[in-house]
């Protein structure tokens, strides 16, 4: 009897050691693009921070940033096997081209544009969402990392014309929405890989560029720019997503810890994207660049040129159906 006993309090003991106040913390794979200084990095750290906080060590978060996961292409493939758990990265659009809905130029003009558009719950996150579930990756905030213009080794041609030509051969990101947006603000595009922009600019291959916030350009570009022109037709955008499959490991309280840290960090990334920009632009002021900021009255021009290929881009891979509901919800800001 007393050996029963006995066996009875270490089997006791067992179970005390393996309950789930003292189980092991479900672990998420945190992927990023950007270098371990850059302020998405930050934020990275800040919401793996919080999260373990606030479910109280259930979840343990851990960051990888500088594409140390792989690239945002091969992070999205492992979402969706559910060998990554969640991403702060640009979206990769080869899964579905209507992901690219994101970059489409026009249709807002500044940073509180941005806030309406991108917190949590709003048409476009919710949409983004529905787009990036269907494939088993759950949207579940963004990241603005700032607005983009168009750096220049050259002076444009009245900028804010859009019927004007603007005398320059610029490198727009290969797809549609900038392409097309490109066009319309009177400038002729040109497609050159990422990597190779500086050395295109550097011997006159091309003689600008958009599709760069201005950290990046600033930081990137800034021995070759001469002229920078602050347009804000379309923002740098990182998607803050979580695989299906981890997803479905949390509890339903810890999910809404998730939701509610992305929604802070989507917010408070846009004003961080104000703060960021008009940094870099006083550096690239004091390196010598000429710099031109506008009021969204001055760029209403230039952002009802790009309002223009709204209709062309559903024609192409967004469908029409798509881009009927986004001039429904974002056409009139």
């Amino acid at each position: 009897m007393k050996k029963f006993a006995v066996i009875l309090a270490v089997m006791f003991l067992f179970v005390a050691a393996v309950s789930p106040a003292t189980a092991a913390p479900i672990v998420f794979r945190f992927a990023g693009q950007s270098p371990p200084d850059h302020m998405a990095t930050k934020t990275m750290n800040d919401m793996a921070k919080e999260i373990a906080q606030k479910t109280s060590g259930r979840v343990e978060v851990k960051v990888y940033p500088a594409n140390q996961l792989g690239n945002y292409s091969l992070v999205m493939e492992e979402m969706i096997r559910g060998t990554v758990d969640m991403s702060l990265m640009s979206i990769a659009s080869e899964f579905d081209p209507r992901l690219e809905l994101v970059y489409v130029n026009g249709f807002i003009s500044g940073y509180e544009d941005a806030k309406k558009v991108f917190v949590p719950g709003a048409w476009l996150p919710n949409k983004l969402n529905e787009l990036s579930s269907a494939l088993g990756v759950r949207l579940i905030g963004s990241y603005i990392e700032g607005m983009i213009g168009i750096g220049s080794t050259k002076e444009l041609k009245e900028p804010l014309n859009p019927k004007v030509d603007k005398g320059v051969l610029t490198r727009v990101p290969n797809m549609d929405v900038y392409t097309l947006g490109a066009k319309a603000m009177g400038f002729r595009p040109i497609t050159i890989p990422y990597s190779d922009v500086y050395q295109s600019m550097q011997t006159g291959v091309c003689d600008a560029v958009d599709g760069y916030p201005v950290a990046a350009a600033y930081t990137i570009l800034g021995d070759v720019l001469k002229y920078w022109y602050h347009t804000n037709y379309s923002m740098e955008y990182l998607a803050i997503m979580v695989s299906d499959k981890s997803w479905k490991k949390l509890t339903p309280a810890d999910q809404k810890v998730f939701e509610e840290v992305a929604k802070k960090y989507t917010l408070l990334s846009i004003d961080n994207a104000k703060a960021e920009d008009n940094k870099y632009m006083d550096l690239m002021e004091k390196k010598g660049i000429k710099v031109f900021k506008y009021t969204e009255a001055e760029l209403k021009p230039i952002k009802e040129a790009c309002i223009t290929t709204w209709t062309e881009l559903g024609k192409r891979g967004m469908t029409e159906e798509l881009m009927k509901e986004f001039v429904k919800n974002l056409g009139n800001l």
